[in-house]
């Protein structure tokens, strides 16, 4: 079945906002190319709307792409003491969604793990693709792909996780959005080495100790973050608790400096000024398992080196990531953020850059869209033996 000219609803478990990752940047790719496509932004609690309210506005990005805003008539809640009435009243409330939409809907995108919307509740006739970008947390996560026709994700792991499942399933790697395919950039022109981290700074899973031992360690250096760090504008999780204020707190007053949220064409630009990105998760707390993250494509867009704790997806490629062996503990990043620092012209050698460059911009989205089209042509021939085939650059 081909992705152009459909009608598609993704249902993500992230809501449309000002910082995009894969769903968003899925939605935008596919309306592009000419399919009509509605993003379902998950339910909206302690709304001052009725309950039971659909509402269906045109994005200002692109004329195919529409946001689906809806609140539900019955309380979330029962999602966690009755999830089978929960999903028998959610069966209303799609019918509902899709007879607000108004226009059969040829394929269900989703990316949600917390089985809000079994595929069950759609018509048998339309074709259900399930996407799991993070590890599955829980016994929903892995229901959530029953009644899928394949399944893709961004590392093998996740993907294992769903072995007792009989649809194929298949490895594509995270991508990159058309506004960071920009001219290489000599990075930095002043006094100072810059070093840039995107991403949401609410999340948990930082480890906010090493990070402040790189931060002290490198006085030298100037840090530039961009991604919520309060409530306000944040569409992709995390909390406002006191320990993450206080994270906060103390990277201003180390001089880091905080952007904010950024437009991914902004965002775009912003990561050329830098001379190298750093990554600090902690891969036991992280809800990606230090797999894989969403922001290495677009810091390798730059060709800028990236020095990370150890990533999973990434552990043959060092010309592409600088990582540490380890996956219990962050201590030596400190140490080996220091050595590539002070040999940044090795690391960033006009070779090493344009490795990175033209990996990335062999990732992109519209190169995913036509790589799937070509799994789900070739669906009808899948040998068992073969379930996940890697079609990841």
């Amino acid at each position: 079945m081909p992705l152009k000219n459909k009608t598609i609803l993704i249902i993500s478990p992230q809501a449309w906002g000002p910082m995009f990752i894969s769903k968003h940047h899925y939605a935008i790719t596919l309306a592009k190319m000419g399919s009509k496509v509605y993003f379902l932004n998950p339910p909206e609690q302690n709304s001052s709307k009725l309950p039971g309210n659909i509402t269906i506005t045109t994005s200002c990005i692109h004329h195919n792409l529409l946001l689906v805003e809806h609140t539900l008539k019955f309380p979330f809640l029962l999602k966690f003491h009755a999830i089978k009435l929960f999903h028998y009243l959610m069966g209303f409330h799609v019918k509902n969604i899709l007879h607000t939409i108004a226009h059969p809907v040829d394929i269900i995108w989703s990316f949600d793990q917390g089985n809000l919307y079994p595929f069950k509740l759609f018509e048998e006739k339309t074709f259900k693709i399930f996407q799991p970008v993070d590890e599955p947390a829980n016994q929903e996560a892995i229901k959530a792909a029953e009644g899928s026709q394949v399944i893709l994700s961004v590392t093998r792991e996740i993907l294992e996780k769903y072995n007792d499942f009989n649809q194929p399933r298949h490895l594509i790697n995270h991508g990159i959005g058309d506004d960071f395919l920009l001219p290489a950039s000599p990075g930095n022109r002043k006094k100072n080495i810059h070093v840039g981290f995107s991403g949401n700074l609410l999340r948990p899973d930082i480890d906010r100790d090493t990070l402040f031992k790189i931060i002290i360690q490198n006085p030298g250096i100037v840090f530039e973050c961009w991604g919520c760090y309060t409530s306000a504008n944040n569409n992709i999780g995390g909390s406002e608790n006191p320990a993450t204020k206080s994270f906060i707190s103390t990277l201003k007053q180390y001089g880091v400096i905080l952007h904010g949220p950024a437009s991914s064409l902004k965002l775009a630009h912003e990561l050329q000024r830098m001379d190298a990105f750093l990554i600090c998760y902690d891969v036991k707390k992280d809800h990606s398992k230090g797999t894989n993250y969403h922001k290495i494509m677009e810091y390798l867009s730059t060709g800028k080196v990236i020095i990370a704790n150890n990533v999973s997806a990434y552990h043959d490629k060092p010309e592409l990531v600088q990582m540490i062996r380890s996956r219990e503990n962050n201590h030596a990043l400190p140490r080996m953020f220091k050595k590539i620092i002070q040999n940044l012209g090795h690391y960033n050698s006009a070779v090493l850059q344009q490795q990175r460059k033209e990996y990335a911009w062999l990732n992109t989205y519209a190169n995913h869209v036509d790589c799937i089209e070509k799994i789900i042509a070739q669906m009808v021939t899948q040998r068992p033996g073969d379930r996940i085939n890697s079609v990841a650059r």
